[in-house]
């Protein structure tokens, strides 16, 4: 098996393979007396040796999960379909041992760093933000409500918010949801973390975009899940190579990033995204849709959410607005159908018993205000020149991207035989960060690429840290 490919430090491979085959069969894949694939073909689908699942399904059977019929192979219990655990099969008085994880962050550590012309981060310069709109909203909301600093909010999120962005979703993107089919969380990140708490188990497959968010691959490793990478180009997704994926390895869900995504740009396109939700009905696998950047557009707007053409409940959505309304509120909405919004629900409990209600209200008020959509006009067309500008710094030093129609980044190809690995050391001595394309990479390739982000610094720093970046890229020493 690939060591990338979900692999947890600390925890044999074999009892990755048990843990992953109870799943499935708690999940309902094999029902009470389903045979399984046989030993061959699960090493096959798993990557494993033969061996280790030989190991792993005669624990199961020890615990009574399965059981063998003579020359047959192993079917399902009645029992183990309903009641099996995990640990079940550890034998009495071993010691329980515990899986470990190197946690990991190289998008972090970029950012982390205190440089001049941040070109990693992909936020917003605060100085295009409202602050001083946003101080007055404090001010409202301890006046109208004077206790909230004295309590909690519900687990699933205030009730006013959450019955105003429905409202909203309802009359902005046509999707059709309740009250109930919302619930509020600290930042869409918490989001993708208690999403992969719930669905995966050791070895299950995630499919991810090529490249795709480093952190949520971060995320899915970290619950023993092994990637495999969809390519997503300025036209969408191969969608006959994507459905011979999950009619193959049956994925568990396919996280991605269809508006403005990050780190590309690319949008895809609408008549896609009806597919790919019929696609995930037909394999039974769940599309997360993580969307923090679509009010941030410069044309057309983009094309609905897959949540949109939802009705069987495939596809969870996650809307951020931390990135353009007021970022130190971490507010983010997801969406979905139950009964998984109530394993959401529970699981937002044991995170941290609901996001700050006092972040809840300032957000709400401030967000349903003429002010918020003054805010949004201003901000594309000043998201826009940045982008400009970093363009027409790139455009005559033969680099390579494809124009984006919003989002905060540029998804940049070196020219000729550049590295981004000699790169940014030298651009670092010159107080310039940018994130590595390798970074983004579910494969650890794509190493002739970066990501710019030209959100965050102001239009003169824009200007002087891309000529600098471009000149160390010639191997000519700034000015």
């Amino acid at each position: 098996m690939n060591s990338k490919a979900g692999s947890v430090q600390g925890y044999p491979l074999f009892r990755q393979v048990r843990d992953h085959l109870a799943n499935r069969i708690q999940r309902g894949e094999w029902k009470a007396h389903d045979k399984l694939p046989s030993v061959r073909l699960l090493a096959e689908e798993l990557q494993v040796h033969r061996l280790t699942v030989f190991r792993a399904c005669r624990e199961l059977a020890d615990s009574g999960v399965i059981y063998v019929r003579d020359k047959a192979g192993y079917y399902v219990s009645p029992s183990g379909s309903a009641e099996h655990r995990a640990d079940n099969g550890r034998e009495s008085g071993e010691k329980a041992e515990v899986p470990g994880y190197a946690v990991v962050n190289p998008l972090s550590d970029i950012q982390r760093l205190r440089m001049k012309y941040q070109f990693s981060q992909a936020l917003i310069d605060p100085n295009l933000l409202p602050n001083l709109y946003l101080s007055d909203y404090v001010k409202k909301v301890f006046d109208l409500y004077p206790k909230v600093m004295g309590t909690y909010a519900s687990i699933q999120g205030d009730d006013e918010l959450r019955e105003t962005l429905s409202r909203h979703f309802r009359r902005r993107y046509g999707l059709q949801l309740s009250t109930d089919e919302l619930i509020i969380t600290s930042g869409a990140q918490q989001a993708i973390n208690l999403v992969a708490g719930l669905l995966l188990g050791p070895l299950d497959v995630v499919l991810v975009e090529r490249p795709t968010y480093s952190v949520a691959m971060d995320i899915f490793r970290r619950a023993g899940a092994r990637l495999l990478p969809v390519e997503i180009t300025p036209g969408g997704y191969d969608l006959e190579a994507l459905e011979a994926l999950m009619r193959r390895h049956r994925p568990r869900m396919f996280y991605l990033n269809p508006t403005h995504h990050n780190p590309t740009g690319y949008t895809v396109p609408a008549v896609q995204r009806k597919q790919l939700v019929e696609l995930a009905e037909r394999y039974r696998c769940l599309l997360v849709e993580d969307d923090p950047f679509r009010d941030m557009y410069f044309g057309a707007e983009p094309p609905p959410p897959l949540y949109s053409y939802d009705t069987e409940g495939w596809v969870i959505y996650i809307g951020s607005f931390s990135k353009y309304v007021a970022p130190g509120l971490r507010i983010c909405a997801v969406a979905c159908r139950h009964p998984l919004m109530e394993r959401l629900i529970t699981a937002k409990s044991i995170a941290d018993n609901g996001t700050p209600l006092l972040n809840q209200k300032i957000f709400l008020h401030y967000y349903t205000s003429p002010r918020l959509q003054q805010h949004l006009e201003k901000l594309r067309i000043a998201l826009q020149v940045h982008k400009e500008i970093m363009e027409e710094a790139l455009a005559g030093a033969g680099w390579e991207w494809t124009p984006p129609q919003g989002g905060l980044n540029l998804w940049v190809k070196l020219p000729g035989a550049g590295s981004t690995a000699e790169l940014l050391p030298a651009a670092m001595e010159q107080s310039i960060t940018f994130i590595p394309g390798e970074v983004f990479d579910p494969l650890g390739g794509m190493r002739n690429y970066l990501r710019l982000s030209y959100s965050y610094v102001g239009e003169g720093l824009l200007r002087a840290g891309m000529d600098r970046l471009i000149r160390l890229a010639e191997g000519k020493r700034p000015l």
